[in-house]
């Protein structure tokens, strides 16, 4: 491909990644290897310079632009000038650049988001959101039932110790791990730091019972079996059956046999988590998010969001949490988890939720890149290098 048709690629693709954040669609990386897979011309650095560049332009245009179009030529303005001389329209080369033609803005993100950016971040909020839109590190959590952190480094000299999470490694940007026969032996799974930081904050022991409410693919699943060393109850729980089922693949891989894993109907979680109410040791709730503290992997994420969506995850949130309430034994624990950096999202949701449940009262926990001992906390790339999240533990009295 020529410089010029990579460029008219990146709009192609933009063009869908706009249509998808206003109806929900795919995500824009699932977009770029889409466009690609009928496109077999394309050789690998062509792929790779079209992605870097719609995500170039996806980070510096915060605010949902009206076509990819119109997003390229801003960004390009703004930060690339030497695109501009791409347009012409000659071959596969997007069209000539029209006199007055729409164009978008650079910004972090739309101002309302960045308000409420402001309240977490204070003065420093420019900066951080900065560092949010920086380009996310690839980590790796070593398995520890399978491997501890020293041999999987010595296995892999082009690896290094993450400087939080006791059992993160950091991978140099372009490795494809799931080449490497460390993965394919167990040892290590991709996991961001965060969320390494954020399945500690559980503070699972062996010999628990343990419900990953919200469990996904299985990530912070995984982790606290290893946590729990094999031993005790583990339950991944969720509603999207697409990502669950990719989790009996990873338990078996991991060598993890103490995870049952349920499909919850949405709106009917009750019924198939009946016989665990008022049982559980520990729930974790990693709910379903705006995503902010993500913005670095997802940054089409603040196309994504509007105020009618945040309410309505906000609703969602405070719903998962009452139905986690009734999971958790008298002396148990509870641990609130968003990859959000919206107040919102973290404290408001707690304030909210201990006034309708009064039983269950902020419960002091510790973990590694925040200083003593918490009842909550903020992760963020500005400050501890990993995605943004929001942790808050509880304890419902006896």
């Amino acid at each position: 491909m020529t410089p010029a048709a990579r460029v008219q690629a990146a709009i192609e693709c933009l063009d869908q990644a706009v249509t998808a954040a206003r109806t929900g669609g795919a995500a824009a990386d699932t977009i770029v290897q889409r466009y690609f897979t009928s496109r077999r011309y394309a050789g690998s650095k062509d792929r790779r310079a079209v992605r870097d560049l719609v995500f170039d332009v996806i980070r510096s245009i915060g605010t949902p632009p009206e076509t990819g179009r119109a997003a390229l030529i801003g960004h390009a303005r703004a930060q690339a000038p030497e695109l501009l001389a791409l347009f012409g329209g000659e071959g596969h080369a997007p069209a000539a650049l029209i006199a007055g033609e729409p164009e978008a803005r650079v910004s972090q993100a739309p101002g309302w988001q960045l308000d409420m950016l402001r309240t977490r971040f204070g003065k420093d909020s420019q900066t951080q959101v900065a560092a949010l839109l920086a380009r996310a590190p690839l980590d790796l959590r070593v398995n520890t039932l399978k491997a501890n952190r020293a041999e999987v480094l010595a296995e892999l000299p082009e690896l290094v110790a993450t400087a939080l999470s006791p059992t993160g490694i950091r991978a140099p940007a372009g490795l494809n791990v799931e080449t490497l026969p460390a993965f394919h032996a167990g040892k290590i799974e991709v996991q961001d730091e965060g969320s390494q930081l954020a399945a500690l904050a559980v503070g699972a022991q062996p010999g628990q019972t343990i419900i990953d409410l919200c469990a996904g693919a299985g990530g912070k699943t995984l982790a606290l079996a290893a946590l729990m060393q094999g031993q005790g109850r583990l339950i991944a729980s969720d509603t999207d059956r697409g990502r669950l089922s990719a989790l009996p693949q990873r338990l078996a891989r991991a060598g993890v046999e103490n995870v049952e894993i349920r499909l919850l109907n949405p709106r009917r979680e009750t019924e198939a988590l009946a016989d665990l109410v008022g049982v559980a040791d520990h729930v974790l709730v990693d709910a379903p998010c705006s995503g902010t503290g993500t913005w670095r992997r997802n940054p089409e994420a603040r196309w994504r969001l509007t105020a009618e969506r945040l309410v309505k995850l906000e609703g969602e949130q405070d719903r998962l949490l009452a139905l986690a309430a009734t999971l958790v034994r008298p002396g148990g624990f509870l641990t609130y988890v968003v990859c959000s950096l919206l107040p919102a999202e973290g404290e408001a949701r707690v304030t909210a939720f201990r006034e309708a449940y009064p039983a269950f009262f902020p419960e002091q926990f510790c973990i590694p890149g925040v200083d003593g001992s918490v009842t909550s906390c903020v992760l963020s790339p500005g400050d501890q290098g990993c995605d943004g999240f929001f942790i808050a533990r509880l304890q419902r009295v006896c």
